[in-house]
């Protein structure tokens, strides 16, 4: 997946609420503080759409880049659970999710000031 897919994407969604009525252009202007003449080229695809211009859009039609993903991508990319893992305690067994470091996990703190 690549930005520019997402980028298009966004601007097909907001043609299509454009088109349904949901919201007008010179509306979606006002409300995200993008000019209106800039947002027209952005739809008419003579400007392209910045980073920041889309999460305005994103924001204001109350959605994520994950709305803009497909269900086949949504499910190609589910994080896998990963297996827990049993270390010994001293009274038997316990079940461990293996996440980060040992040192996050409450290791050693270097350098955080105090020591000494």
């Amino acid at each position: 997946m690549y930005f520019e897919v997402l980028q298009c994407r966004l601007v097909k969604h907001v043609h299509a609420r454009l088109q349904r009525g949901e919201v007008t252009e010179r509306g979606l202007a006002r409300h995200t503080g993008i000019s209106q003449p800039h947002l027209h080229n952005v739809l008419k695809g003579i400007r392209v759409l910045s980073p920041q211009m889309a999460d305005l859009l994103l924001r204001h039609l109350h959605i994520t880049l994950v709305d803009l993903l497909s269900a086949d991508e949504l499910a190609a990319h589910r994080p896998v659970a990963r297996p827990a893992t049993r270390f010994p305690s001293g009274d038997g067994l316990f079940l461990k999710i293996a996440k980060g470091s040992p040192e996050e996990a409450g290791g050693s703190h270097r350098g955080t000031g105090g020591e000494g």
